[in-house]
């Protein structure tokens, strides 16, 4: 059985695992991964300040329009109080609980948030890419998308102390996976919301490992007009974890929760957060950890190899390659 592949005639794959789910093999016989993304993009948003046309208007506290050629000091402080405040704590909360994180890290945002970075290290999450600014990709030119993906990399290995393993651009273009995987050393990407379960893809060839995201356990939510109304964001993670652990008995799953500093970093939230940390963290059945470790563990039980018998894993022959110099001479 093979997953998606890219064709000309319509580069969709409508029908995924289906009822044939592969079994997942969590660690420990966990019923559901569940995994953990605070997304870091305060200073790489859109700002004149940045060279860009206009303010930023997307995830912010109350309907707003973008500023064209003018600063919006009112979201430039939403922004703000994320790193000022937010991440601090978050990061208690989930230190505290011993439960890992994956940053999805705006390169822009490492590179003026050092801190940061350095107590994220600190607490061993894992640092993946979210592309080099949070604008919109589908409106600027391969060429250019290119380019922000390589210096995206640059600034992340300058200023973490090494390349990142995971990327997510989020607003992405068409051409970003294939970008992404054009520039190679990624063990995923997670620009995809299409399943439970990661998956792997044919780019040209190169098998490419998806492990997907969330737009629905997501604090987004509490700031678009899809929010949560007659129930709280940790009534609706609970409930989502319930029926994925209840399903995950056959077949095992996996759950993302996608976090901002700015949205849930707010007292109010933090505090709803925090029943759905203690609900998870003493869970039985749940695995918690970072997608870089979701990535690893389905690369070694569900190999490429398996699924796209036609398609190259580069890091795959690499470690091969690296295995085989490491043979002793007979």
């Amino acid at each position: 059985m093979t997953h998606a592949s890219f064709s000309s005639d319509y580069p969709r794959d409508l029908h995924g695992y289906g009822d044939d789910l592969p079994h997942a093999r969590w660690p420990g016989g966990a019923k559901v991964a569940l995994q953990f993304v605070i997304n870091l993009e305060e200073g790489g948003e859109n700002n004149v300040l940045h060279g860009d046309d206009s303010s930023e208007a997307f995830l912010t506290e109350e309907p707003t329009t973008a500023l064209r050629g003018r600063r919006n000091l009112n979201v430039e402080s939403q922004y703000e109080y994320g790193t000022r405040a937010g991440f601090w704590r978050l990061r208690r909360l989930f230190d505290e609980r011993g439960l890992p994180v994956t940053v999805f890290g705006i390169a822009e945002s490492l590179r003026r948030n050092p801190r940061l970075v350095a107590a994220a290290q600190e607490s061993g999450w894992e640092l993946a890419s979210h592309s080099l600014r949070w604008i919109n990709y589908a409106q600027l030119a391969p060429e250019a998308e290119r380019e922000h993906v390589e210096q995206a990399v640059r600034t992340h290995t300058e200023i973490c102390g090494e390349p990142p393993l995971g990327w997510y651009t989020g607003r992405n273009s068409a051409d970003t996976r294939r970008l992404v995987v054009e520039h190679g050393g990624f063990l995923y990407d997670s620009d995809s919301f299409s399943d439970d379960l990661p998956y792997w893809v044919d780019v040209d060839g190169v098998a490419q490992l998806v492990v997907p995201y969330t737009l629905d356990n997501n604090d987004g939510r509490y700031v678009n007009t899809y929010g949560f109304q007659s129930e709280s964001f940790s009534a609706y993670l609970t409930r989502a974890l319930e029926l994925l652990v209840e399903e995950g008995a056959e077949r095992p799953r996996m759950m993302s929760v996608g976090l901002h500093l700015r949205i849930s970093g707010r007292p109010g939230r933090a505090a709803d957060l925090r029943r759905f940390l203690d609900f998870a963290a003493g869970h039985p059945d749940v695995w918690v950890t970072r997608r870089v470790d979701i990535a690893r563990h389905w690369r070694a039980v569900h190999p490429a190899s398996r699924w796209l018998p036609g398609s190259v894993d580069p890091l795959a022959e690499r470690e091969r390659a690296a295995d085989g110099s490491r043979q002793p001479r007979r």
